[in-house]
């Protein structure tokens, strides 16, 4: 079957191309892509090209499919699959596969996410990177890669027990925890879970230096939500702030926090995490840098008296990423605070290369409609030209102007009567 898919041939190089795909292996299942996230990782690896770790070096002669935050349905299993997986189930993926580099949306010829059909190969199935869900919407899927970094970077921070060798793993429970650089799409997935979370903290401190980004995160997670869960959430932005350290810890009474996320790679917010962690704390330097050398000052007296902690933790797991997935189900997290734009697979090409320019959250692509990448604040803009647009607003603007089951609901019915 022919198949659109945005392809990646080198340094900069991506193209929406139409090409064949090859019939499936006994070992192999054909799917039905229906929405995918863009991540800062694909603009990465097209600022790379061959010369990211996952791009193989004969790339510009095979091209390979990109985007790995995908969910859709199935349409053929090969014969090795038929008991495990049938034709019409949804499939979720979780694109880092154990042991090997390879992995969808940098790596394959067939397998990623900006495409309308893709296939499976047996590698990435047999590591029990391929499941199905039940789900009332593809988008949380796509997005339960992402939340499965935020669910990895609270299960990843650890805590001691003085006078014993033992290791109490995940944030602490009823501490103060801190999110620098937190109202981004990123940070505001890491707020939901949060609120959940079995250990959940009695406090959550966000900090940020632009006014509106905190009232965004005001408008989707509020400080009365978080109440209604026994967790204090604080917007901070630290752009007015004189001394960051002194009155970042002076809202823990001094005692500083017990879990630190860095959500963004600045060397100076890496020193002032590490200036307020409290005693026993734990500092996740959660924001991928892109400088090999990239470093910062610390302070090793508190390391040594205080036992102070200094981790990272990048991308989650299989079971993190199906906790992403059961959690978002059962309301107990939110996927869609992440979400701020939408559009359709033609849009792909032009998002991904400008993506750190174009403002505000994730940008979800359904790969089946041709849609410009929209800004869902904008649909009442729409509106006045277009009335299915007017009818999308208000149903975004009846879930706090997030994006919901019905609104892609009402979109893939949409686009697929024109």
């Amino acid at each position: 079957m022919k198949t659109r898919a945005v392809r990646l041939y080198g340094v900069d190089d991506i193209r929406l191309d139409e090409f064949e795909l090859p019939e499936i292996k006994d070992d192999e299942i054909l799917v039905k892509v229906v929405s995918d996230s863009i991540c800062m990782s694909t603009w990465k690896t097209v600022k790379q090209g061959e010369k990211h770790k996952r791009v193989p070096n004969d790339v510009k002669d095979h091209p390979i499919i990109i985007g790995h935050e995908f969910a859709g349905d199935i349409i053929k299993v090969g014969k090795k699959w038929q008991d495990q997986f049938k034709v019409g189930q949804k499939f979720a993926q979780q694109p880092a596969i154990p042991g090997q580099m390879e992995s969808p949306g940098y790596s394959y010829d067939y397998c990623g996410g900006d495409t309308e059909y893709c296939i499976f190969q047996n590698d990435i199935i047999e590591a029990g990177c391929l499941w199905t869900f039940d789900g009332d919407a593809y988008f949380a899927s796509s997005v339960a890669e992402p939340v499965s970094c935020c669910i990895g970077g609270y299960h990843t921070n650890y805590h001691t027990v003085p006078g014993e060798y033992t290791h109490i793993m995940g944030t602490k429970k009823d501490g103060d925890l801190i999110i620098l650089g937190g109202c981004g799409p990123m940070g505001l997935g890491a707020i939901s879970y949060g609120l959940t979370y079995e250990n959940k903290p009695k406090r959550i401190v966000v900090t940020e230096i632009s006014e509106d980004r905190i009232n965004r995160a005001r408008e989707v997670i509020s400080e009365a939500e978080a109440a209604e869960h026994g967790v204090e959430l604080i917007y901070v932005n630290t752009s007015k702030m004189e001394d960051q350290v002194e009155e970042l810890r002076a809202i823990t009474d001094g005692k500083g926090y017990d879990d630190v996320f860095v959500y963004i790679p600045n060397q100076a917010v890496c020193e002032i995490g590490n200036k307020i962690m409290a005693y026993d704390g734990c500092m996740n330097l959660f924001a991928g840098p892109t400088d090999p050398k990239f470093s910062s000052m610390i302070n090793l007296y508190d390391c040594h008296y205080s036992r102070s902690k200094i981790i990272g933790s990048t991308g989650g797991t299989i079971d993190d990423m199906k906790e992403a997935i059961d959690k978002n189900n059962a309301g107990l997290i939110n996927s869609a605070v992440m979400i701020t734009h939408v559009g359709g697979l033609d849009s792909v090409v032009e998002t991904t290369k400008n993506l750190p320019d174009v403002p505000g959250g994730k940008k979800l692509v359904y790969t089946h409609i041709n849609m410009p990448m929209t800004a869902i604040e904008d649909f009442a803009k729409l509106g006045k030209e277009d009335p299915f647009f007017l009818e999308l607003d208000a149903v975004c603007k009846k879930n706090k102007g997030l994006w919901s089951a019905e609104a892609e609901k009402m979109l893939l019915a949409h686009f697929n009567q024109n």
